[in-house]
């Protein structure tokens, strides 16, 4: 239930976002936010996150459906029942639906969040896709933490000759 829940708030803020965007600012329009470092700048997206494979929504549409559909039946194959594990499903499922809403009514996502630090510009992204990438992020964290325990609590203990565990009592005179 974490999960939906996270999945739901991620992709209405999303899309509550996106629309105060699209309809608050022409495309194109960028106003400072923290002078150096961010702007919200109205930019539409065909490609992927930080418009990699531009031009390709059509083929990103079928790969967001297939995703969803995928994390949803086979979850328990890849995530662990924690609370770790389902935060970071449900930020990725909304940030996918929240994303999927733009390419599947517009033909394009929406981007809005421009950080830069002088010159140099992080590409522009939205709510769906920085929490696609932190749940991906605590996936992969919380995963890797879980096979290094796992891998630890599965080690044998060496035993030394002469430790207190294998040494026998001495009587004291």
């Amino acid at each position: 239930m974490t999960a939906l829940c996270i999945g739901i708030v991620i992709a209405l803020l999303d899309q509550v976002t996106k629309y105060y965007v699209r309809n608050g600012f022409a495309l194109g329009e960028s106003i400072v936010v923290i002078p150096g470092l961010m702007s919200l700048t109205y930019l539409r997206n065909t490609g992927a996150a930080w418009g990699m494979l531009g031009g390709q929504n059509g083929a990103l549409t079928i790969l967001s459906v297939v995703m969803l559909f995928i994390m949803v039946i086979f979850r328990r194959s890849f995530l662990n029942d924690t609370l770790s594990h389902r935060i970071a499903l449900g930020l990725m499922l909304g940030g996918i639906v929240g994303n999927l809403v733009d390419r599947i009514r517009l033909g394009w996502v929406t981007d809005f969040l421009d950080f830069y630090i002088g010159s140099h510009h992080w590409p522009c992204f939205n709510i769906a896709d920085a929490a696609i990438c932190v749940g991906v992020g605590i996936y992969i964290i919380t995963s890797w933490k879980d096979v290094r325990t796992a891998t630890r609590e599965a080690a044998p203990v060496p035993v030394v000759e002469g430790t207190a565990d294998t040494q026998e009592p001495v009587a004291h005179e």
